[in-house]
């Protein structure tokens, strides 16, 4: 039995780093000019909501902003794998997103991220879906 319980984790551990291999991990680290944070606010969360209810590769788009200095965002993006995420660049939504907010920003850096734990990142998921 013990054997059977090793063999069983040790596939669940494949599948998983199987799925989690190819991802897309991002963070977007962006300054807005405080005059539009506002109207800026309001597009992402209509770019990154409609992002996630209608794009199967998009897995996260989880925009916040610093507490303390709110025209400090940060956007934690995951995609299926870089295909998605190069579907997701051609998208009405982040097109329009794209050109609306282009004044606004002061900086962009984009930052490309590797999970150091990808078990625990699927159980996060899975955890939410409780």
């Amino acid at each position: 039995m013990k054997h059977l319980f090793v063999l069983l984790i040790f596939i669940y551990t494949n599948e998983v780093s199987a799925q989690t291999k190819n991802m897309m991990i991002r963070l977007s680290e962006i300054e807005i000019d405080s005059n539009y944070l506002k109207e800026y606010n309001a597009i992402l969360q209509e770019e990154s909501r409609a992002s996630v209810l209608s794009e199967a590769g998009v897995i996260a788009i989880y925009p916040m902003y610093q507490k303390e200095n709110p025209v400090q965002v940060r956007i934690l993006e995951i995609y299926a794998n870089r295909e998605a995420y190069e579907a997701h660049l051609k998208t009405t939504h982040f097109q329009k997103y794209k050109t609306s907010t282009l004044k606004m920003v002061k900086s962009l850096k984009l930052v490309d991220m590797s999970s150091i734990d990808p078990l625990t990142m699927a159980e996060i998921f899975r955890k939410m879906q409780k």
